[in-house]
């Protein structure tokens, strides 16, 4: 009894969170599944995979990702099934307690090191040993795998986020695209002019605003766990002071990465940090803008932080059958076809880098670029809880609740006590 009450205690957290967009799709739908692994029939194992992307064309990729797994062989027999992300979580919760549950699970990856500490993925440690394509996968996606040294999963795909810039609002004020937190801001005070921001984060107060805040974290050299230091101090006091001197909203703490979208295209922002996920909406929604993306600018070093999901198999559900299957989308030709519908980056080197749709695509390259640097929230089994310190110290801080310094320092004794 102890452990089920543990186990829903730490999940809580997650299911309060899991319905947030960060680098990944965002479902609004309330429909709920309970669908457990089906019985072996007709020669064939049948495997359940259960996913939360509720966009059209991702569902197309998914679909058409297991058909083609299907007819390469005459064995197993997967099918895919949509779950609403924050039903997802929920059903996750009740099936290690129940035990009802698919046979392959895509989550976010922040979210797994959580569930792999409760034990809801099978620890494939042995298998990725011996996997031949285990040393291509960039250090950030493959580290959000592992927890305790155990992988637990294997990517799906990858993204990040840059800085997106109105080339003729640069062009107009006379500045470069910056590459240096000095060069920013000297940039987003002179592209400030009427209605018009240099620049703008999304920084709401929950997962999506803690996604947005790392790169400039992680730049100054402070690791994700070290708000509370010098380092950490002076990267929310450089965000705080760009809304002071008014080259960034107050508003921010109330926008979304696609609330960023719709101030870029209307001239509202004249640069914004985002991720490859809305290159195809800035296209559709201002198809004469003169724009480009260059990396996050750095303080002492460049930096981002990862989107994506990973793949796990479920403890105890056809896992060798469900190998099989995640081996498959790891293939060149698989992944790369998901990947562009997913607006991703593959999450191996050696597929990425030899892909000429991203290597030699303006936009694209600058985001493959920025992956060497992206890391992981956490891996943490209790990444909700640091999350939540750190969108509440920047929430703190840009509504001047509290300095940075002191948000700084109270979000670091939060995540020391979570870390005990």
């Amino acid at each position: 009894m102890k452990k089920i009450k543990a186990l829903l205690s730490c999940l809580t957290a997650m299911v309060l969170t899991a319905s947030i967009f960060v680098g990944c799709g965002s479902s609004t739908s309330t429909s709920t599944s309970t669908s457990q692994t089906k019985a072996d029939s007709g020669g064939k194992t049948t495997i359940t995979v259960w996913h939360y992307f509720d966009g059209q064309q991702q569902q197309k990729a998914m679909e058409n990702l297991a058909d083609k797994f299907n007819k390469s062989q005459d064995k197993i027999e997967v099918q895919v099934e949509f779950v609403p992300r924050a039903e997802l979580t929920k059903q996750f919760t009740i099936g290690l307690v129940a035990d009802k549950l698919p046979d392959v699970g895509l989550v976010d990856n922040p979210d797994m090191a959580s569930f792999s500490a409760m034990g809801l993925f099978a620890d494939i440690t042995d298998k990725m040993n011996s996997y031949e394509g285990k040393d291509q996968f960039y250090p950030g996606p493959i580290s959000s795998c592992k927890l305790d040294g155990k992988y637990y999963g294997i990517p799906l795909g990858s993204n990040d986020l840059a800085l997106f810039y109105n080339k003729d609002m640069l062009s107009a004020a006379g500045v470069q695209p910056p590459t240096t937190f000095a060069e920013l801001k000297d940039a987003a005070k002179k592209l400030t002019k009427g209605d018009t921001y240099g620049l703008a984060i999304a920084a709401p107060k929950n997962e999506e605003g803690t996604f947005q805040y790392l790169p400039w974290l992680l730049s100054t050299g402070a690791k994700f766990n070290e708000i509370g230091g010098q380092a950490g101090i002076s990267s929310l006091q450089y965000l705080t002071d760009l809304i002071k001197d008014g080259s960034m909203s107050k508003e921010v703490i109330n926008w979304t990465q696609n609330d960023l979208e719709k101030q870029f295209v209307t001239n509202k922002a004249a640069m914004i940090t985002d991720g490859p996920w809305i290159i195809d909406t800035v296209k559709k929604d201002a198809p004469n803008l003169n724009w480009g993306v260059v990396k996050i600018p750095k303080d002492k070093v460049f930096a981002s932080d990862l989107g994506g999901e990973n793949w796990g198999i479920i403890k105890g559900h056809h896992e060798a059958e469900a190998w099989d299957f995640i081996k498959f989308t790891q293939q060149k030709d698989n992944m790369n076809a998901y990947c562009a519908d997913f607006g991703y980056i593959p999450s191996r080197k050696d597929i990425a880098e030899s892909n000429d749709k991203i290597t030699k695509d303006p936009i694209m390259s600058v985001f493959l670029d920025e992956l060497q640097y992206a890391m992981p929230r956490g891996p943490h089994p209790k990444w909700p809880e640091i999350s939540d310190a750190m969108s509440t110290a920047m929430q703190e801080s840009f509504t001047n609740a509290k300095t940075p310094e002191q948000a700084a320092k109270d979000a670091q004794v939060k995540i020391d006590a979570v870390l005990k």
